[in-house]
């Protein structure tokens, strides 16, 4: 699969966007102490604002991303591997098309944030450049912002 198999979500995946996000993420629950929000996620506005893209897979979604522009930055709201398909690089390909889109739109940098408690992604973002940035506790929980600066 070529990452030119990314494509935008259209109304018919919304379904299988959420099933990946709940796949991806139930690992957390308990961990948090609640869904993390990206399972609950209103995805049927996210498609429809265009912010969703997908890995499509046979019957289903193997991964997505949800991007937009910030203030000098593209901004990673989520992004998501169905664990039947972690560990075959998507999660590369995901995070390779977020900076290719920002360079296309000209944005210097990404952003993104994670739950503190997701301590798998830290070596994952700090790997392709990230670097925190910050820490906040908002609606619930505890993040901590990473950027990476593209040159």
């Amino acid at each position: 699969m070529a990452q030119a198999d990314l494509r935008p979500a259209e109304a018919g995946d919304v379904a299988a966007i959420a099933d990946c996000a709940r796949a991806a993420y139930a690992r957390y629950v308990s961990r948090i102490g609640r869904e993390p929000a990206p399972m609950v996620a209103d995805f049927a506005a996210l498609v429809a604002a265009g912010e969703v893209h997908v890995l499509p897979a046979v019957e289903d979604v193997a991964g997505f991303i949800v991007i937009r522009p910030g203030p000098g930055h593209l901004f990673i709201e989520n992004v998501a591997v169905h664990p039947d398909r972690q560990g075959q690089g998507l999660g590369h390909r995901l995070m390779a098309f977020a900076e290719a889109a920002a360079r296309e739109r000209g944005l210097p940098a990404l952003e993104l944030y994670t739950n503190a408690k997701m301590t798998e992604n830290f070596p994952f973002y700090s790997g392709l450049g990230f670097v925190e940035t910050e820490r906040r506790h908002e609606d619930g929980f505890d993040r901590v912002y990473m950027r990476k600066r593209l040159t």
